[in-house]
Order: structure tokens, then sequence, then C-alpha cells
């Protein structure tokens, strides 16, 4: 097919591209609006479980954005050439992430209309506060890098924004790990680990972001990445899936170790207490087993193909759907231990374990955030040059290394 032929065809791939993003977008803003009328009785939340299924889309997309940065810091602040050249669609992704994450987090607080409230009143006393600057930081930060990669008389800036950016993203992912670990009103989320987790969480999970986009990028361009980086960014992933898996495994056995932390533990990782039932599964069945165990043997083994590595990055975002969900709601349905060694009841319920299934509005608003991500990314990509500039074998034929 020639150049003026894929023309219109592209162009008319383009707009069906942003029309279905931008109709996930509406059908999110949809659900979130039935929820803001109606209340929350209409999800699955609950007195107790008040962060539900939005909250798992909200808090990985944030985490991703922060951790796709990561190929930006490679390439700038490390001098990695071939991270370098996928540093603006590195820095594209994390803001298309924090965007769509940030709309989920907003819609989901049940009176986004006090945003200004927020936005206005600080107590800083409070993670919640230091995350408004936080956020707000990293895309005013992001911005100012990505304009010293395409502007050429600002390319000597490039470093030091790529810096600036570097330390901001560390920042940013021990806020949203603090969130949890200084969360007093729930025992199942204190740890001092939390904060480091969710750094080295958010490289795995932000490289396998990138790789999807990228590698849709390139079929898109009916391009086929260059088997030598493929290779590279295929231990890469796995050498930060390796990391995260090992700090869950620090964390649990810390839980263990603790004797007020056992029952904890032995609820989610071995379904002990009623209403347990799904969170082992999700834990040993989806993180371990398929989002960690099965990813590290496809990118470790011998000359590992582009469809090895794309299944490996799908696989690692499933885990990370399945991880949050097992971390942020089974930390909500176990009870608040008030006093300890002593046996606590009432008719409200205390000390009994809670039942969450999350219903439609609550899975509308969730998918809403990743159309919102994926709308940005689509015309960012349009109307910027972000493709990776390498050299590509010829149309038609495969990267050395590649699966047939």
């Amino acid at each position: 097919m020639t150049a003026l032929a894929r023309a219109p065809r592209e162009a008319r791939d383009f707009w069906l591209l942003v029309l279905a993003g931008a109709l996930v977008t509406a059908v999110g803003l949809g659900a979130a609006h039935y929820m803001d009328v109606h209340g929350h009785v209409v999800t699955g939340m609950t007195n107790q479980v008040v962060w539900g299924l939005p909250h798992v889309f909200a808090i990985f997309m944030i985490v991703a954005a922060s951790g796709v940065l990561n190929v930006a810091s490679v390439g700038s602040v490390f001098g990695q050439t071939v991270y370098k050249r996928r540093a603006p669609l590195s820095g594209l992704l994390c803001l298309a992430l924090l965007a769509g994450g940030l709309m989920v987090l907003m819609l989901d607080l049940g009176r986004p209309d006090r945003i200004i409230v927020a936005a206005t009143h600080y107590n800083f006393k409070s993670v919640f506060a230091w995350n408004v600057f936080l956020y707000s930081g990293m895309v005013a930060i992001v911005a100012l890098y990505l304009w010293t990669m395409f502007e050429r008389r600002m390319n000597r800036w490039s470093r030091p924004a790529g810096i600036a950016a570097l330390v901001w993203r560390f920042v940013l992912t021990t806020g949203t790990g603090s969130i949890f670990g200084f969360l007093v009103a729930r025992q199942a989320y204190q740890s001092a680990l939390l904060a480091p987790l969710f750094i080295v969480l958010s490289f795995g999970w932000g490289l396998a972001v990138f790789l999807v986009v990228q590698a849709t990028m390139y079929a898109w361009n009916r391009q086929a990445l260059p088997a030598d980086i493929q290779r590279r960014m295929a231990r890469l992933l796995g050498v930060f899936v390796a990391a995260a898996l090992y700090l869950v495994a620090v964390y649990h056995l810390t839980n263990l170790y603790y004797a007020h932390q056992v029952d904890f533990a032995a609820f989610l990782l071995l379904g002990r207490g009623d209403g347990a039932g799904i969170f082992p599964w999700l834990f040993w069945g989806g993180y371990v087993l398929l989002g960690s165990v099965l990813p590290l043997v496809l990118v470790f083994r011998p000359l590992p193909g582009r469809r090895d590595l794309l299944a490996a990055a799908a696989l690692v975002v499933l885990g990370a759907f399945a991880w949050l969900f097992v971390f942020i709601i089974g930390g909500q349905a176990f009870p608040l231990e008030i006093l300890p060694g002593h046996a606590v009841s009432s008719s409200f319920g205390d000390g009994a374990i809670e039942r969450y299934v999350p219903r439609l509005p609550e899975w509308l608003l969730g998918l809403g955030g990743l159309g919102a991500a994926f709308l940005l990314t689509t015309v960012g990509v349009r109307v910027l040059d972000f493709m990776p500039a390498d050299d590509f074998p010829a149309a038609g034929q495969p990267a050395e290394g590649a699966a047939p």
C-alpha cells in the first residue's frame, strides 16, 4: 500500500480511536454523576470499605505514571541513548496516566464539587494535603521536561530537568505509599516498607505500560523493535518485577513476624476468615503466578521475542490490578483491632470481616480513567512526534530475535 493510500486510512483510524477513547471517558463521567446523584448505596462500598474498585484503578495509574517516567530518567539522567530516544513518549504517558488517575480519584471521593476547598485549604499534618502539591508539581516538572526535549534552544537544560523529574517522582510515589503507611485507622496498612515498596512497584508497572504502548505504536507504523533494544528492555522489566516480588515478600514476612498482624496475614495469604476467599486467589494466582513468575519466565528465556515481551508486560499490568485489589480492599475488609487482647462486639458488627463486591458504576468509572489516559495519549502522539527514532528493519521483516 502506497503512502498516499495509507494517509486517509490512518486519519480514519485515528479519529475512530479518538471517538472510542472519548466514549469510554464519557461513560466513566456518566457513572460518576450517577453515583454522585444517588450516593454510594448504588456501589458495593460500605461504611468499612470506603475505597472501592475505582481507587484500584486510580492508584494504579498514579503509581504507573511515576514509574513510566523511569524510561526518560534512564536516558536523560544516566545518558543511555536507547532510552533517551523514548523520553518524550515516557513524559507523555506520565501526564496522561496521572490525569486519568486523578480524574478517577477526584470523582470517587464523594463530593467532587468541593475540590476547590481541598485545593485552597490545607492541613499539612495530612499526607493528602501533601499530595495536592506533589501531583501538581509533577505535571509542571514533566511539562517543562518535555519542553526541553522538543525545543532545540532548551536542549541543554534537558538533563537538569530530567534530574528534577527523577527526584520529584520518587517523592510523589513515597507520598502515595505514605497515604497507606500513615493511616492509623487501618492497622493492615501501617508499615514503613510501603513507601519504598510503592517506588519499586512503580518501576515495573510503568515500564510494562510503556512497553504495551510502544508495541502498539510500532505495529501502527508497521515497524519492529530492534532485537538488541528488545532484549535490554525485557531484562530491565524482569529486574523490576523480581525486585517488586522480593519487597512484597518482605512486607508479608514482616506482618507474620508481629503477633498482632498474624491474623491479617493469614486472612490475605491463606483465606482464613469468612469473606476472605477471593484475596488468596488474587494474590497467589493473579499477582505472584500470572503477574510475576510467568513474566519472569518470558523475559529471561533465551532470545525473548516481541510477543514474549508484550505478553509479559500485559501480565505485569494484570498482576498489578490483582495486587492492588488485595492490598486496598483486603486492608479495609479486615477489621481494626481497637483493643488488642480483648474481645469487642456490638450490634454494628465490630470485629467482623466486611464483604465487598464492586458494582457496574465503579467498573465504568475506573475504565473511564483509563479511557481518558488513552485519549490524551492518542491525541498527543498524533499532534507531536513521540515515536522513538530507532534504526528499524524494513517493513514486513521481523526484528532479529523476534518471534515469528
